[in-house]
């Protein structure tokens, strides 16, 4: 069965790793979009994000017509903001019922890895079974992205 690969992206670099990762893996994509975007100033946009990381707020999403049903293996990838997943994630997986899914993080990053994403992902989704995932920076090889994929017993 292919997976869904879900993903939050700001400016574009979390959308071009989860397109190679539904490239390699035959999945279905999931943009998550908030009702509100964020500013197109950077500076600006990261203090909203600080705002909402702060208050454990997740903004509302755009509807989406993927039936979450159809899966058993989801991918769920975020820019590493502020250690953690972007607050649109957060919305997701406080609104979508997990519970039996088998979750695989993955995540850009300037530098941080993961941050305490796992940690975060392991309180939000408690029902379902979260596997290792993958933290590249935004220059990562598409070699070693598939590599992992195949020779890691994911989905």
């Amino acid at each position: 069965m292919k997976p869904l690969i879900v993903y939050y992206s700001y400016s574009g670099i979390t959308r071009k790793l989860a397109e190679d990762i539904a490239l390699i893996t035959d999945g279905e994509l999931l943009e998550l979009k908030p009702q509100d975007p964020y500013s197109f100033s950077y500076n600006t946009a990261i203090k909203e994000v600080r705002s909402q990381i702060e208050k454990g707020y997740g903004p509302q999403l755009c509807q989406s017509s993927v039936n979450i049903d159809d899966f058993e293996t989801i991918f769920i990838g975020s820019p590493n903001w502020l250690k953690t997943f972007a607050p649109p994630v957060l919305s997701f997986l406080r609104t979508t019922d997990l519970s039996k899914k088998t979750v695989i993080p993955f995540c850009t990053h300037g530098g941080g890895g993961f941050g305490h994403m796992l940690e975060d992902y392991e309180r939000e989704c408690n029902a379902s079974t979260i596997k290792k995932g993958i933290a590249l920076k935004g220059d990562y090889d598409f070699n070693k992205l598939r590599n992992w994929l195949e020779t890691s017993d994911l989905y």
